[in-house]
């Protein structure tokens, strides 16, 4: 008991002193002011680091010189278009607009309610999330609301269905049904790392995928547990539903379903449905449009991959027209196009926040800050020379610190894997197992981090239902998950390892491969 009230007054620690800082895009401000600064410092200093990939010696740029700042100025427009979340983010909230402000995901809630029970709603959210993984980046935009609204309908913290859906998301980057769109993007940085060492050797695309099959059974579980008997509980303490009248009255969600939402609804399905038809059918085919040139739908270079903002907006935004049409609820065309305005103006923390965030990157990026940080860590981990088991320990640890500050997994591991997997092929560890130690402790430090670039996004869901929740509320309210995936992540790589199993398709635990 005594433990328990411990770990409560310190998460609310964390909420209060979280929430008394700057918004969170002023941090990001604040942020850049001091990465300037520490570039202008370091600059004056020559370290013995490498590059792994150019093999050039690190030098970090002063991001304060004239020069660097006109660059700046100059690509500022730039930065902010190009900002990977933002088009993603806007797109999707358009087609969301639509479907919700017409009434078809309201009234399919309500139809979801009559045959899900309360009691199975974390568990039926946490597998919803993991399975959307396939969609990548965008199933931020829909899956919390959808989350959050079906908790509230309940009757149960919406936080809580934010929270659970949250986590699921980001531990679905380690542990999925299927192969999803970054599979192929870690395995070439890992396959291109391990080629610097043995040019014959082959990494899967699949490597990693029994464990991540595995594994969605471990976090499915621990999220159900932590969101029920940790989040929630402490959620109907310390933070009540406090709705605006706006939010109320979008909010308010009627248990009846009139005979002409039915009727909308019936259509709306038929429309959804005949468009996944027509979709599976397109992708089946073996020379389809929408394949990669190797065949393959879940390659980044398959055009189904790069479409698939603009097909999940027509998945949304053309049942939402047919329902709204049949409804009544889309009189006219005004109807449609406010009604994807107001999904717009929810996000306008978000558009502010992209602003800041896109320049920071930028600075941290062009400086060279990252590089280091990564380099000088792994080298440090080298230099501790302990046995396979505590080295890939070491690992996960050192990626669940970077995570905090760098947290796009590309990035990341395009610097890393040239140190991390020649490294411990070296001591006779796999770049298969080097890989699952990376996606698992990277899916989980990515719910607590503010340097996540969805976090602003997520704030304002959550300051949908609860008006004074800001950037503490959700790093207190995800600490437990970062704690829990890593434990069980962690735990079932380890026992993978100790018996045997396969980590995936064509894997080994050791180089050369046994």
């Amino acid at each position: 008991m005594k433990q328990k009230e411990d770990s409560n007054k310190f998460l609310q620690t964390i909420e209060v002193v979280g929430n008394k800082l700057p918004d969170i895009a002023i941090l990001f401000l604040y942020a850049i002011f001091f990465v300037w600064l520490v570039t202008l410092a370091l600059s004056f200093i020559t370290f013995d680091y490498f590059n792994p990939t150019t093999g050039e010696r690190i030098e970090i740029i002063n991001m304060l010189k004239p020069s660097e700042l006109v660059k700046l100025l100059g690509s500022m427009v730039r930065n902010y278009a190009l900002f990977p979340p933002l088009g993603m983010t806007l797109v999707v909230a358009l087609g969301v607009g639509l479907a919700e402000g017409s009434g078809f995901l309201k009234t399919g809630l309500k139809k979801a309610m009559c045959v899900t029970t309360v009691r199975f709603l974390t568990p039926t959210v946490a597998i919803v999330s993991v399975l959307s993984n396939i969609i990548s980046d965008s199933a931020y935009i829909i899956l919390m609301p959808l989350a959050s609204l079906m908790f509230y309908t309940a009757k149960r913290h919406p936080l809580a269905g934010i929270a659970a859906s949250f986590a699921g998301l980001a531990g679905g980057f380690s542990a999925s049904y299927t192969p999803t769109p970054m599979d192929p993007i870690i395995q070439g940085f890992t396959q291109s790392a391990a080629a610097l060492l043995d040019p014959s050797y082959n990494v899967n695309v699949l490597c990693n995928y029994f464990f991540s099959f595995s594994s969605t059974f471990g976090v499915i579980a621990v999220i159900w547990f932590i969101t029920d008997k940790i989040v929630e509980p402490r959620l109907m303490k310390t933070m009540p539903v406090d709705l605006s009248d706006d939010a109320k009255a979008e909010l308010e969600i009627g248990s009846n379903i009139t005979g002409n939402e039915s009727k909308a609804f019936k259509y709306a399905m038929i429309t959804l449905i005949g468009m996944l038809v027509i979709l599976f059918a397109l992708l089946i085919h073996e020379k389809s449009i929408f394949r990669a040139p190797d065949g393959s739908l879940t390659s980044r270079y398959a055009p189904v991959m790069q479409g698939i903002v603009p097909i999940i907006f027509l998945m949304l935004a053309l049942p939402g027209l047919v329902f709204g049409k049949i409804s009544g609820t889309f009189k006219s065309s005004k109807d449609i196009t406010k009604a994807m305005g107001t999904s717009i103006k929810i996000l306008s923390g978000f558009l502010v926040f992209s602003f800041f965030c896109a320049q920071f990157l930028y600075i941290f990026g062009n400086s060279n800050l990252g590089t280091l940080i990564a380099v000088s860590g792994a080298e440090f981990l080298k230099s501790l020379n302990t046995p396979p088991q505590l080295t890939i320990l070491g690992i996960i640890l050192l990626t669940s610190s970077l995570n905090l500050i760098i947290t796009s997994a590309s990035s990341k591991w395009a610097i890393l894997a040239p140190i991390f997997v020649p490294m411990l092929m070296g001591v006779n560890i796999s770049p298969e197992l080097t890989q699952a130690s990376f996606r698992l402790s990277d899916a989980s430090v990515n719910v607590m981090t503010p340097m996540f670039a969805f976090y602003p996004l997520i704030i304002s869901y959550c300051q949908k239902y609860c008006k004074k929740a800001g950037v503490g509320t959700l790093c207190s309210m995800m600490i437990p998950y970062t704690i829990g995936l890593l434990i069980v992540l962690t735990s079932m790589l380890y026992l993978f390892w100790f018996l045997g199993f396969p980590l995936g398709l064509d894997s080994s635990y050791t180089y050369p491969k046994l």
